[in-house]
């Protein structure tokens, strides 16, 4: 089913029972006009370094195995990133960071992730994002997150039985996820709501724990707001917290 409203996106998620059939529905979605238009316009002009290539241009499925113990959250795919391989966190920057960082926790078969075919493989950790599609200034609006929030719903549901640990990637995942609490566990957040900081752990009786971790972008990274011995300790202790360590 093709996804053109948000209220397409509420029932078509509603009725899905597996994640194959969610990654489908997800890449079919064309509820919010702005995004489309973006991820469409820049997969047409495409960058210089990447004009030979074919752009997904579409939404940008999860990533990762169905039994996953560790789940990965996100903001929204890169413009030339996923918007571009189709894969999460694929080809650019920030998933340069971020799966060298999988890899030496043990999470990630390789250190790199460049192209969708490239034979990287998740352990125990499942990747996805808050939102979709690449949306531009990489600022969705409280609409478009509105309108996703089903799809993240819906996944987190399927993978609900061994979830165990989710890392938020920067202050818009760690929103994202109190909604999930809320349609997945029916569990309220505390009072008052706890504020995103890195290495910040919130362990509420019937969830999956949450750990922040600064977003992986190049503005952290490269400015040394996040340094990998970082991004490591927050992976070892979602590692420790999901019984693997």
């Amino acid at each position: 089913m093709v996804s053109r409203t948000p209220a397409d996106v509420v029932t078509a998620a509603a009725a899905i029972d597996d994640l194959s059939r969610l990654d489908a529905a997800v890449a079919d979605c064309f509820a919010c006009p702005r995004l489309v238009g973006w991820r469409e316009e820049v997969a047409a002009v495409k960058r210089a370094a990447f004009r030979d290539q074919d752009y997904w241009g579409r939404p940008v499925p999860g990533f990762g195995p169905p039994d996953a113990e560790i789940a990965i959250l996100g903001l929204a795919p890169a413009a030339h990133g996923g918007n571009r391989t189709g894969r999460v966190f694929t080809g650019d920057r920030s998933g340069d960071v971020l799966f060298a960082a999988l890899h030496r926790a043990g999470l990630a078969n390789q250190p790199t992730s460049v192209a969708a075919d490239d034979g990287l493989t998740l352990r125990h950790t499942r990747i996805f994002a808050a939102v979709r599609c690449a949306p531009p200034g990489n600022k969705p609006s409280p609409a478009e997150r509105d309108a996703c929030a089903p799809w993240l719903h819906r996944e987190v549901a399927l993978i609900r039985p061994t979830l165990k640990v989710v890392v938020a990637l920067g202050a818009f995942a760690w929103a994202a996820w109190w909604p999930v609490a809320r349609a997945v566990y029916s569990l309220s957040p505390p009072v008052p709501r706890p504020k995103f900081g890195h290495g910040t752990l919130v362990s509420v009786p019937g969830a999956p724990d949450l750990l922040g971790c600064f977003h992986v972008s190049q503005q952290n990274t490269f400015t040394g707001r996040l340094t990998p011995a970082m991004i490591d300790d927050v992976l070892a202790n979602a590692r420790h917290r999901a019984g693997l360590a």
